[in-house]
């Protein structure tokens, strides 16, 4: 697993990235429906790495996380989306939470498994 200061390095570079190839592509994104639908997918995901950053953020320097992020995250992809398409909007907004709901998920299990491992680690001692 990485640390919090490789994961923040490498979340910022992929937000440059994506949000770079976004935007040298908007119109290509906004020609049809299909690439519309694909430019919310895409600013959904610099929601994802953003979240990602902001979180090893707050870890790196102590800070406590919590909803503020994932608004904040939320808010600059949807203006991000709004660069290309005000459909990318909608669009991003509904990825953005599939994402989220997952992201929830696997966070969910990770803190319960290593809570198990805890218990018995723990239990031996």
């Amino acid at each position: 697993m990485a640390g919090s200061g490789s994961s923040m390095l490498y979340s910022f570079l992929l937000f440059t990235v994506i949000l770079s190839l976004q935007e040298m592509y908007r119109g290509k994104l906004a020609s049809s429906e299909l690439f519309t639908i694909l430019g919310g997918f895409i600013s959904s995901l610099l929601f994802l790495v953003l979240l990602t950053f902001i979180g090893n953020l707050q870890e790196t320097i102590g800070a406590r996380t919590g909803w503020g992020a994932v608004i904040v995250a939320e808010a600059v992809a949807l203006i991000a989306a709004s660069t290309v398409h005000r459909v990318c909007i909608t669009t991003c907004f509904l990825f953005s939470a599939g994402l989220l709901y997952e992201v929830n998920k696997i966070s969910g299990s990770a803190v319960s498994t290593s809570d198990v491992r805890t218990k018995k680690q723990s239990g031996r001692a």
